[in-house]
């Protein structure tokens, strides 16, 4: 069984690091996303998260699926990942864990 401890923190402090910085940026999202690509050192970065945004993208669809989910079931996760990144895969991580935790829970209760 997995913990969902981990991932529910990281989800937490960065969603609300993400939210605090929103609120006091000076530009759009958009805006923000465009001046990150005007340079090659941070663009080499952002491509490089988009790159592992790809790749969590892919487990989650895959994951999904062995566990019998439709793939409608995974876009909410990923529409988030293309916009925040990290916090598609967290929130799936974290989604998961409880879903786990209460399957568990329910075949031990039949049991």
């Amino acid at each position: 069984m997995m913990s969902i401890a981990l991932p529910l923190t990281a989800l937490l402090a960065f969603s609300g690091y993400t939210l605090s910085v929103m609120v006091q940026a000076e530009q759009s999202l958009i805006d923000f996303g465009i001046s990150l690509m005007s340079r090659p050192d941070t663009a080499q970065v952002v491509i490089d998260l988009y790159l592992l945004a790809t790749l969590a993208g892919v487990w989650m669809f895959k994951d999904a699926r062995a566990r019998g989910r439709s793939v409608w079931s995974v876009v909410p996760y990923l529409v988030l990942t293309a916009v925040f990144v990290s916090v598609g895969p967290l929130l799936y991580l974290v989604v998961r864990g409880i879903q786990e935790r209460r399957r568990i829970g329910k075949t031990a209760s039949v049991s």
